[in-house]
């Protein structure tokens, strides 16, 4: 059977194109035109799958997407878009959008983002089959214990029992049928030590023996003593394991109680004699054991953290990767062990399911006991008696981590990838018209013309190279060659690099350098190309200020017990607030055209590398200072993050 999935879009064309390939995939492809006409569709067929644009009239995307999720919050819903924007995606993400995918749609990236969903969806449907087992395994074994208990107990009966059989012992026939229900041996002796009833399972299992002596049933050659004799001797109730021959002449195990019924004057009169099959009770237990065994298997082998919860939320049971990965103590709750907090989560799905007695479902971040974060989604279990009231809970975590993990990273992929694609549009729309000025010029003769043509070529062609240089270089994992270096020596170095650059551009640079500074470990290289490109915009912020201040750049480098710290000042056009929180994002740029948006980005990448830091501080028509520290010993970190730690 095909499955079902809902393409919304407001262009026909895209409904065309991208039904028939969804419909060569195998999908039963419903479509709508708006958020609204969707809406309906929806609520008619059910599909697990969405697929719709955001920008539609009537009603968008983003609304659409809150609906269904609050309908039905299982449903994946993948976001399509024309506009690569990086808080639009992160705005559906948070909303539980499946994925986040920009126009043109890429057939590979399509099929990814189907098979995540698709698998989401069948991880929900194991969880639930799983789920459904453990409850009838619960159930199973919760009547199995509960019959057994209720062999345990015979003893304990017995003397109650005796009490009420004083009243009928001149009525053997009405006391004798008292114990006929029974799932055990049941004997009633005279004072003569001779049998005078038995129940049916007596007879039925050990022989008729009524009239024969007490010791009947047991083996001829038993030297055990008699209970029923010490009870008549002794006035008590005996409780003793002794050995019975069965009526095929097999012999077996019994554990026997007995009671006294005393006349009206006191003395014992007659004894019940109650034995209870040990062997049968054996192989219960046996059967009990081994699947309690295979039970716990189950549970400990289960490829998530499984609880077992009472109503106060204090854990009592948890499986093995539980145990693994998180620090279990007596009378703990899931909220002091997921997230160290005294009082329950918002929300809690554990809470809801002992309120509704319905599973629940959300997803949260954990800390294990080695502090790292996990992703965990959640699903809840009820647990009931024989009554149906609720008793516990089960709760099962999976960990999605590195599930989401790719998520961001293939959305974060997406995204670059639209920024580029949008930037070098921009970057060809120019070349055509440049080129478009030199076929003019040539027709026409004009060399004013020919020459701005050429100017607008060449200065695109240039935009381009370095746009290109600047993603292979973020693009390229890096293997940093480590080595001991000066730094006076190679702050000098920096200095020689940047000195012509700045030469006639009407601009001071300056230096401060501790005399006393002595060595560090870097990659000297790369560090030098951080320098410099941080340099380069300082130089940039000093050009671009018409105030008509004198502009100067100062070099710092100082140092600590730790770390040499590497200052870039200027007093140039300075940052808002808003450029300063994005200066270190990929493909932003303040310069307009003249800037790829990648150089900034790479620094801080680069200093990251080398377990450093950079912060920044910048006021408009002020200047700004990048202040950058590097350890003095390599410390390179086990996983590089694109946002070096801050200081």
């Amino acid at each position: 059977m095909e499955e079902k999935i809902l393409l919304v879009d407001d262009e026909e064309g895209i409904r065309k194109v991208l039904g028939i390939s969804l419909m060569d995939i195998g999908y039963q492809v419903f479509t709508a035109q708006n958020g609204k006409e969707a809406l309906a569709v929806f609520r008619q067929h059910s599909p697990p799958i969405v697929l719709t644009d955001i920008k539609m009239p009537v009603m968008d995307g983003i609304d659409l997407l809150q609906q269904i999720k609050a309908e039905s919050p299982d449903t994946e819903v993948i976001m399509l878009t024309g506009h690569g924007d990086m808080d639009l995606a992160i705005k559906c993400l948070k909303l539980e959008a499946t994925d986040f995918i920009t126009k043109p749609i890429n057939d590979d990236i399509l099929e990814i983002a189907l098979k995540r969903a698709n698998d989401r969806i069948s991880m929900r449907t194991q969880l639930r089959a799983y789920t459904e087992n453990l409850e009838n395994l619960v159930r199973e074994q919760t009547a199995r214990l509960m019959k057994t208990e209720r062999l345990a107990a015979v003893g304990q009966a017995v003397e109650g029992m005796s009490s009420a059989l004083r009243g009928i012992a001149g009525d053997l026939d009405a006391g004798i049928n008292c114990f006929n229900e029974l799932p055990c041996f049941v004997a009633i002796h005279n004072r003569h030590q001779e049998i005078i009833a038995i129940n049916p399972l007596y007879r039925e299992r050990l022989g008729d023996h009524v009239g024969q002596a007490s010791g009947a049933a047991y083996p001829p050659d038993s030297v055990e003593a008699s209970p029923v004799k010490e009870t008549f001797t002794t006035g008590t109730g005996m409780r003793r394991r002794v050995t019975v021959v069965y009526a095929d002449g097999t012999r077996g195990p019994v554990m026997v109680h007995t009671a006294p019924i005393r006349d009206s004057q006191g003395a014992v009169e007659l004894v019940v004699e109650i034995g209870a099959d040990i062997g049968e009770v054996r192989k219960l237990q046996e059967r009990l054991q081994a699947t309690q065994q295979r039970y716990q298997q189950l549970f400990d082998e289960a490829p998530c953290y499984i609880t077992v919860q009472a109503p106060d939320l204090t854990i009592r049971a948890a499986n093995r990767r539980f145990q693994e990965d998180f620090n279990l103590s007596v009378g703990a709750r899931c909220h002091n062990i997921y997230k160290d907090r005294d009082d329950a989560c918002p929300d809690c799905p554990v809470a809801k399911t002992f309120s509704d007695g319905q599973s629940h479902q959300c997803e949260m971040e954990v800390t294990s006991k080695r502090g790292e974060n996990y992703r965990v989604l959640i699903q809840t279990a009820p647990i009931r008696d024989l009554a149906g009231n609720i008793t516990r809970v089960m709760e099962m975590s999976t960990n999605i981590t590195r599930t989401r993990r790719l998520e961001d990273q293939l959305a974060s992929l997406g995204l670059m990838i639209g920024s580029v694609s949008h930037g070098i549009k921009g970057l060809l729309t120019g070349l055509d018209g440049g080129m478009y000025l030199l076929d003019s010029g040539f027709k026409k003769e004009n060399q004013e013309q020919i020459r701005e043509g050429w100017d607008t070529v060449r200065f695109m062609v240039g935009r381009i190279r370095d746009m290109v240089l600047d993603i292979l270089y973020y693009a390229r994992e890096k293997d940093l060659k480590w080595e001991t270096v000066d730094v006076l020596g190679f702050a000098e170095e920096v200095l020689k690099t940047v000195g012509p650059k700045i030469k006639g551009q009407d601009i001071t640079l300056t230096h401060r350098f501790d005399p006393a500074i002595g060595r560090f470990e870097v990659d000297a290289g790369i560090v030098r190309s951080a320098l410099t490109n941080i340099i380069e915009n300082a130089v940039e912020a000093c050009r671009l200020d018409r105030s008509g201040r004198s502009h100067e750049i100062c070099f710092e480098v100082t140092q600590d017990a730790g770390y040499i710290y590497l200052n870039v000042l200027d007093n140039g056009i300075g940052m808002e607030e808003a450029i300063r929180a994005n200066v270190f994002t990929p493909f932003f740029s303040s310069k307009g055209e003249r800037g790829t948006g990648l150089g900034l980005f790479i620094s801080n990448r680069i200093l990251s590398q080398h377990g450093g830091g950079i912060s920044l501080q910048s006021e408009p028509n002020t200047g700004s200072r990048f202040s950058i520290k590097i350890p003095k010993k390599a410390t390179p970190p086990s996983l590089h993050s694109d946002t070096p730690p801050s200081y």
